[in-house]
């Protein structure tokens, strides 16, 4: 799964039909391209290559300045599947891929709170078990600093398990509370 793939839906859906320098200049001012892999070329394949897939659907309008026409993108029927798809996986999954959570989260407020909180839940379920399940193949009393660099290895694993499930809880009691107007709020 891809974070660009996720960004670039999200961007040309929430604008309706854009073309790509509109595109980019909206990841660029989320800061996508400081912690994704959303440079100009990514974004301007992904669009390139989801028009293909069926994704997205071009349209060529004329250029204001005179040069060649542009294309203008629109998410399809088949791309918003993809999305929804992509973002419900992205927010309840333990993919460590930050990038990929990063952008789910920025585009969280596409889904109704309801579903939003369904899929935190189950991510911080995830992240809770993949935690136990480190733990219960330690024997008991393991001191890790003993273990050389596997143990520093195994205490990496049990604090990103449990740094993101910290994490993942913490934004479902901000939803609990209201936080963000999600889809279907006004």
């Amino acid at each position: 799964m891809s974070a660009v793939r996720l960004l670039v839906l999200g961007a040309v859906r929430r604008r309706g039909r854009a073309h790509g320098y509109q595109v980019r200049a909206d990841l660029e001012s989320w800061g996508a391209h400081e912690w994704s892999n959303a440079t100009s070329g990514s974004v301007y394949h992904a669009l390139k290559a989801m028009t293909g897939q069926g994704l997205l659907v071009g349209h060529e309008t004329p250029s204001e300045a005179g040069g060649p026409p542009r294309v203008e993108y629109e998410v399809t029927e088949e791309g918003e599947q993809a999305y929804r798809a992509l973002l419900r996986d992205a927010l309840s999954s333990r993919d460590p891929r930050l990038d990929l959570l990063a952008a789910a989260v920025g585009l969280i407020e596409d889904l109704p709170r309801a579903e939003a909180l369904d899929l935190l839940r189950r991510r911080a379920r995830v992240m809770d078990e993949w935690r136990a399940s480190i733990e219960e193949h330690l024997p008991p009393d393991a001191d890790l600093d003993t273990w050389g660099p596997v143990g520093d290895v195994i205490g990496l694993w049990l604090h990103t398990a449990r740094s993101r499930a910290e994490w993942t809880h913490r934004l479902v009691r901000r939803l609990e509370g209201g936080a963000y107007r999600m889809a279907g709020e006004g």
